[in-house]
């Protein structure tokens, strides 16, 4: 009966310990604000993340909203509290505001996160419409 306790006892402790390793990916920032920019300027941004888990992180696809909007993602696994980046590049040939999302799938546990750009841009070139002009008074 002692054995039997034991090999329990024994039994219990090591399924405690054999709990599954994952990765766990954590952004800086989760959205970016372009603000203000300019037509044709450079439209590349950088999500930066780590991961914090206790196993390799690999991101297995990262799709944009539009086809505007365009992902690169690393090719290699990520150890455990290393860093890397989601780099995303905007065509700013497009005048006006603009909100787009990118969405990473990975094997985390919050195996999909939603990431964000926005901001709006404007021709510096382009003739202004809405100024009002002043009509001459007439008397």
């Amino acid at each position: 009966m002692k054995k039997l306790l034991l090999l329990l006892l024994i039994f219990v402790g090591f399924s405690g310990f054999s709990q599954e390793k994952k990765a766990k990916i954590e952004f800086k920032q989760v959205e970016i604000d372009y603000g203000t920019i300019d037509k044709n300027s450079d439209g590349t941004r950088v999500f930066e993340f780590t991961n914090t888990g206790d196993a390799p992180l690999i991101i297995e696809r990262v799709k944009s909203s539009c086809g505007c909007t365009v992902p690169s993602k690393p090719t290699q696994p990520i150890l455990p509290g290393k860093s890397d980046k989601i780099v995303v590049k905007y065509n700013t040939h497009r005048v006006g505001p603009f909100r787009k999302t990118i969405t990473v799938y990975s094997n985390a546990q919050n195996n999909v996160v939603i990431l964000k750009i926005k901001g709006k841009v404007v021709d510096p070139n382009a003739v202004d419409l809405k100024r009002k002009v002043k009509s001459p008074v007439i008397k």
